[in-house]
């Protein structure tokens, strides 16, 4: 976009299971967060009618009017045609008083141009793999023209792209019948008909939540798998044909940690046959175009043990990972493709850090303080160095600054930090203060000048900004951090610059000066079952309930009393 051009505010919305609002001034995005965050409630689910909290929070820290927009579009996980999903019916945007247009697009395009808008890349191939997203019947009508297999009621679970310019054209889309991805029976594992149906059905069958695939990812690190890919799916004619072999071996409702060591192989084999289809899809995605570039996205780019196998083994030169991958990430599409349609421009812009939530000020911080009685306040003149020397001395600190990240990885905004050099900091993690499972491992935050002399990256490059892949720790480290090293000898790294993470840089520079060893464990701000926090009360809440040590807000270490 020209500086002569009007800069357009484009509002992309993400109606789901995890719904979301970005805001776009010209080509940046100004805000975006998830509705979670606001209403404290894990994976809220949002409708294109509203209400949403997160619309206003944008608007209002933009400090615009609903009336100043100049496109909305609505990005929707299900049937666009359900009321329930009618723009128009927004009270609190109230379209139609207003006069400002929409438009709609479906699931998996909206993941395509979310990722393919914050690559950076003029041209790339794009691979989105989730559950399930929109029907046939929203498709483009591009979409429907690419089908693998025909289905009048079926559902987008596999989507392949080609983007460049403004355009993402599709390639091929793979549906399930009746959007039947993840067919629940009482007390027993659930059938699937997608590869995230797949893992959802582990998820289910091991802790009773189908939506706790991370949990799975885990636990797989402890086991051998014990079933083969095929006993999951077959690929027949380029189709992907699931299978019930693997549920019918589990009709039982024993849950974690019971059956533990089936559980175990269970987990360990539904990963390697992720892996398997994964790098099925992205070879036959070289077969239908050529490109250097691979974006994806999806709720399956989560794994990060699969990312980490399509970087190294995929045969892209660059791969790209939306951060806010799963569907909180679709409203950042949304709002790029009302941008493109208004401008016909992409100004290649590439999503340095996931840090697209609003900041709050000082006088903000203060007053949140202020409503809370039990709490010592210590004003520091190095906030950084006093922060060290806690970490230092073993303390578990809550870490706030900046905007809070749109997607699910804490990556030093809303973290909780801890020094990776105690054997026992996974422990008294897991218990005393995450509130979950002993087997769930903690992350390491490192400089990218230093991760090579501490990971194994297996010729590829270092960089992985947004805690999105998985490496093994160098064997003659792991005795040094053993609170970041896996079972399995890895570790799902975030790699740090001064130029991108600032503050967080910064921090874990002076530890490594001090220490010698160049990360901090970093894990998300929150407890088990809770989004991660958002505001300073959130984050004094959390500080209060749990056993963290104390909270670090600008030039501020809070304590309790």
């Amino acid at each position: 976009m020209s500086s002569t051009d009007k800069q357009r505010w484009v509002l992309g919305i993400s109606a789901s299971h995890n719904g979301s609002v970005c805001l776009l001034h010209g080509d940046q995005i100004v805000v975006a967060i998830q509705e979670e965050r606001l209403s404290r409630f894990k994976r809220h689910r949002t409708y294109g009618k509203g209400p949403s909290l997160a619309t206003g929070y944008c608007l209002n820290y933009a400090g615009i009017e609903p009336s100043e927009l100049d496109l909305v579009v609505l990005c929707v996980q299900g049937r666009l045609s359900d009321e329930v999903h009618d723009i128009a019916l927004d009270p609190f945007l109230n379209i139609r008083s207003h006069g400002v247009p929409t438009l709609a697009i479906p699931h998996h395009y909206g993941h395509a141009l979310s990722a393919f808008a914050t690559s950076g890349f003029d041209e790339s191939a794009i691979l989105i793999v989730d559950g399930a997203g929109s029907p046939v019947t929203d498709f483009t009508v591009e979409e429907q023209k690419i089908l693998n297999g025909h289905s009048d009621d079926g559902w987008e679970t596999i989507s392949l792209y080609y983007g460049a310019g403004t355009s993402v054209t599709p390639l091929e889309k793979h549906v399930v019948d009746r959007g039947a991805w993840l067919m629940m029976y009482d007390g027993e594992m659930p059938s699937f008909g997608s590869l995230g149906g797949m893992f959802s059905a582990a998820a289910q069958q091991i802790f009773g939540e189908a939506s706790e695939a991370g949990k799975v990812m885990g636990l797989a690190g402890y086991g051998k798998p014990e079933f083969a890919s095929s006993d999951f799916f077959e690929i027949e004619h380029g189709s992907f044909k699931f299978k019930d072999t693997v549920p019918l071996q589990f009709r039982h409702d024993q849950r974690w940690p019971h059956a533990a060591p089936e559980y175990e192989a269970l987990a360990a084999s539904v990963q390697a046959a992720l892996e398997t289809a994964l790098l099925y899809l992205v070879q036959h995605l070289r077969e239908l175009c050529r490109s250097r570039n691979l974006c994806y996205a999806g709720g399956v780019a989560l794994n990060s043990v699969a990312n980490e196998r399509l970087i190294r083994e995929s045969g892209y030169e660059n791969v790209y990972i939306m951060p806010a991958a799963e569907d909180s990430g679709a409203a950042v599409g949304a709002a790029y493709y009302g941008l493109w349609q208004l401008t016909g421009h992409n100004s290649r812009w590439r999503l340095p850090h996931d840090a697209l939530g609003r900041t709050y000020c000082s006088t903000e911080i203060s007053s949140a303080l202020s409503t809370f009685s039990n709490l010592e306040v210590v004003r520091s003149t190095n906030v950084v160095s006093d922060s060290v020397e806690l970490l230092c001395d073993g303390k578990i600190i809550g870490w706030f600054d900046g905007g809070s990240e749109l997607g699910p990885r804490a990556l030093g905004q809303r973290s909780i930090l801890c020094d990776p050099r105690s054997p026992d900091a996974k422990a008294t993690l897991n218990r005393r203060v995450k509130m979950r499972e002993a087997f769930r491992p903690f992350a390491p935050a490192a400089l990218l000048e230093e991760a090579p002399q501490w990971f194994e990256f297996g010729g590829s490059t270092p960089e992985s900004p947004f805690m999105l892949r998985v490496c093994e720790v160098k064997p003659e480290k792991k005795d040094q951090v053993p609170a970041i090293v896996h079972v399995d000898g890895t570790g799902r790294l975030q790699t740090l610059t001064r130029e991108t993470n600032g503050r967080f840089y910064e921090l874990v520079k002076q530890f490594y000066d001090r220490t010698g060893v160049p990360m901090l464990l970093n894990t998300s701000f929150n407890r088990m079952g809770q989004p991660i926090v958002e505001t300073p009360a959130d984050a004094i809440e959390c500080l209060l309930s749990s056993e963290l040590d104390c909270c670090v807000f600008e030039d501020r270490i809070v304590f309790k009393k």
